[in-house]
């Protein structure tokens, strides 16, 4: 597709959004005086903030961009993991968040170090930090696509623009600038979201209730349940609201990327209410997304993804936001979809940054690396680091053919190590008799069985397995191997682990 040129005020307009965005991290970050503010801010963020940080980190630009191009092919059934992801909230508040406000905890992995040893800090730590690098990768290279067409520039250009605006406000803001600006750029990507939809609705004769007609007639019957038990299908009801569930608790249990905003609230039940809350808002946010993919279906007549039609499912939406949209609302999505980008980056980076620091440098080297002065000093140039890793891999995933939408890329890719990292936490609940042996071996075997599946999936490798079990169901079966094979590890031991039974 062409580039098409928005004129020079409105990129002018776009350029002084990204502009004030910095300049507000730069004021958000005045008066750190150490880690503990640069990664957690102090601990006194509010919870409704933390809420709209949640909701944008998990979101990113490839949530805009991708569910509607998924909604396009599939209606309304990408909803039923949304069901899932509340469930599998309220369950992290119940059994996991009492745990991370006891004592002094800094990332997910110093509640396992508490429980097993430093060894699965560590170990678990730097599973998160593999995994998060190459979703987030995927994340960064996504809302490339548009930003470039618009622009006019090559993909990889747009990828180190996104990047380095990205990486300034963190840089200086830390954690308490990445929320602060998280909850004003959740506003501007959903108004956003909802002018596209405003449009597509007085697009087509009827109505939103003309746009189901259109599918109807079209032969695409838009649906929302989908109650069949094929465990290849990765949209029905019970891979969303059990599977979803599963991978809820993980991702939002187990996964630094999220406690860490959590561990920024004032207290537990301040936790617990961000983390609920953004399950709601989420299942309301896939409802608008959705709802804009079948609008474009309606709208396209239905336009096939593949030769002779979209290049991918991807790239429907960026193509009705510079072809079919006035240039000052194509220019707001432009910034919508900056917006949605840059929270969940911004996010990776000061997690990524946040874990290094934390759970590698300070074990090994000395915690008076990682206090005062020092210590923010530390977490800034951490932070550079991952942005030359993410920029490096985004612009590879970029050169990749993507036959699928890359939500299901991403989300695939990270419920490889999930259910494993949950499994350990499971382990530090509930075996008694489990050592930091037994839960490291439970989480490696499930790790490499869940990237064999995951291989055989994309068809790279002969594992006919792969192809008959879809990702919502990832997360579930890397849990249950990785506590299962702990557990039964476990029970060559005749007493309870000595760590936990000494502090009883």
């Amino acid at each position: 597709m062409e580039g098409i040129s928005l004129g020079l005020p409105t990129l002018i307009a776009i350029a002084v959004y990204l502009a004030g965005i910095n300049v507000l991290g730069a004021f958000l970050g005045r008066g750190q005086k150490d880690a503990k503010d640069y990664f957690l801010g102090g601990r006194a963020m509010p919870w409704w903030a933390v809420m709209a940080s949640i909701l944008a980190t998990e979101t990113s630009a490839l949530t805009f961009l991708s569910v509607p191009g998924d909604a396009y092919r599939s209606g309304f059934t990408f909803l039923q993991l949304a069901f899932g992801y509340l469930i599998g909230r309220i369950a992290v508040s119940i059994l996991l968040l009492p745990g991370y406000f006891q004592g002094e905890i800094t990332t997910a992995y110093a509640l396992l170090e508490r429980r097993f040893g430093i060894g699965a800090r560590r170990f678990t730590s730097l599973i998160f930090m593999v995994t998060r690098v190459m979703a987030a990768s995927v994340r960064l290279a996504v809302p490339a696509i548009p930003i470039a067409l618009i622009l006019g520039l090559p993909v990889w250009t747009a990828i180190l623009i996104l990047a380095a605006a990205t990486a300034l406000y963190t840089y200086v803001g830390g954690i308490k600038a990445v929320i602060w600006i998280d909850l004003i750029q959740v506003v501007v990507y959903l108004s956003g979201a909802v002018m596209a939809l405003w449009v597509l609705v007085h697009s087509v004769d009827g109505g939103f209730g003309g746009i189901l007609r259109k599918c109807m007639e079209l032969g695409r019957p838009v649906r929302l349940f989908d109650f069949s038990l094929d465990l290849s299908q990765p949209y029905t009801f019970w891979a969303g609201v059990i599977g979803g569930a599963v991978l809820a608790m993980a991702s939002h249990g187990a996964d630094q990327l999220i406690v860490q905003r959590l561990l920024a609230c004032r207290g537990l039940r301040d936790a617990q209410k961000a983390l609920i809350g953004s399950g709601v808002l989420v299942i309301l946010q896939f409802t608008l997304f959705l709802a804009l993919g079948v609008g474009l279906f309606a709208f396209y007549g239905g336009q096939a993804v593949g030769p002779g039609g979209f290049p991918s499912s991807d790239a429907i939406l960026p193509t009705f936001i510079v072809r079919s949209l006035p240039p000052f609302v194509s220019a707001y999505l432009v910034a919508g979809i900056f917006s949605a980008a840059m929270c969940s980056e911004s996010s990776a980076l000061n997690s990524l940054a946040s874990a290094l620091s934390l759970d590698f440098v300070a074990p090994l080297l000395g915690k008076k690396y990682v206090e005062g002065r020092r210590g923010l000093v530390l977490g800034k140039l951490l932070t550079l680091f991952w942005t030359l890793v993410l920029a490096g891999l985004a612009v590879g995933f970029s050169r990749l053919p993507q036959n699928v939408p890359a939500v299901q890329v991403a989300l695939g890719l990270a419920s490889v190590t999930a259910g494993g990292l949950l499994g350990a936490f499971l382990l530090a609940l509930w075996a008694k008799k489990a050592t930091q042996t037994d839960a490291m071996a439970g989480i490696g075997a499930s790790a490499v069985f869940m990237f064999v599946l995951w291989l055989g999936s994309k068809g790279w490798i002969p594992f006919p397995l792969g192809k008959a079990i879809a990702w919502p169901w990832y997360s579930l079966l890397g849990s249950t191997i990785a506590f299962g094979t702990g557990w039964l590890l476990s029970q060559r031991h005749a007493a309870e682990d000595p760590r936990l039974t000494s502090r009883a």
